[in-house]
């Protein structure tokens, strides 16, 4: 699939407003001291970087990511001195050869096409000891926002499997993450699961961020006839766990892991 990723505040809508939580647990878990040089690897709309300079105090945070959209976008609203970013993909990173103390990458490493060479230019541009930190969503499990959705597109439509992104994402559960960075070569590799509570108002705070096109479960809905779609929004509105208020409480878990070079 072509996954649309150019509309960063919609992207916000439709997940994430729910980054910045995943975020702030995934560095307590990673616990690193301050003043650090990070890396931040598919910086996207800047979610993981605004919650290292807020809570972690480093000396810098540099931001790489293959979108000019999404680079322009977080550079004007981060706003730091202590921020800068390159338009890049991780694959081949304009930085020196051991200069950051940490590497961190949110929800995004089951889209880097070439990840064994991205984790090798991690290893490149760590120092030694750095510690190398990611998470993914658990889109087989408990990432119950998108499962929903998926469970109701499979059962209505033969092509909504191949597009799932539980079947898509390979890697994305713990046993995968952590063989991934032990063929790497880092030392010390853990994982971890992160939940945080998604409270949707009512079905339209639910449904209306799937009509937006960015993502790939958005991308599939809006290639749907309006019929199709009418159907699949029947579908999913009936599995729901609505409660009498109309509030949706749902879970979204990352699955997290760390190592160290």
């Amino acid at each position: 699939m072509n996954d649309r990723w150019n509309n960063a505040k919609l992207y916000e809508s439709y997940v994430g407003r729910w980054s910045s939580l995943a975020a702030d647990k995934f560095l307590n878990w990673m616990n690193l001291k301050d003043g650090l040089v990070w890396l931040d690897v598919g910086c996207g709309t800047g979610a993981l970087t605004k919650v290292i300079l807020n809570s972690q105090n480093p000396k810098k945070v540099i931001c790489i990511d293959p979108s000019q959209y999404h680079t322009d976008f977080s550079r004007e609203v981060i706003s730091n001195d202590r921020a800068e970013f390159y338009v890049c993909g991780a694959e081949k990173i304009p930085i020196d050869d051991e200069s950051v103390d940490a590497i961190v990458s949110g929800l995004v490493l089951n889209f880097i096409p070439g990840i064994e060479l991205a984790l090798a230019e991690f290893k490149r541009v760590a120092k030694k000891s750095a510690a190398i930190g990611a998470y993914v969503w658990d889109y087989s499990g408990k990432m119950e926002m998108m499962r929903y959705f998926w469970d109701a597109a499979g059962s209505l439509f033969e092509d909504a499997y191949e597009k799932d992104e539980a079947i898509r994402f390979k890697i994305c559960n713990s046993s995968s993450l952590g063989d991934l960075f032990i063929s790497a070569g880092f030392s010390n590799v853990g994982t971890t699961f992160i939940d945080v509570p998604t409270v949707f108002k009512n079905f339209e705070d639910y449904w209306n961020p799937f009509l937006s096109g960015i993502g790939p479960a958005p991308g599939y809905c809006i290639s749907l006839s309006e019929q199709k779609r009418e159907l699949l929004r029947q579908k999913i509105y009936s599995s729901l766990p609505i409660e009498k208020d109309g509030r949706i409480k749902l879970i979204a878990r990352a699955i997290a892991v760390k190592g160290i070079k």
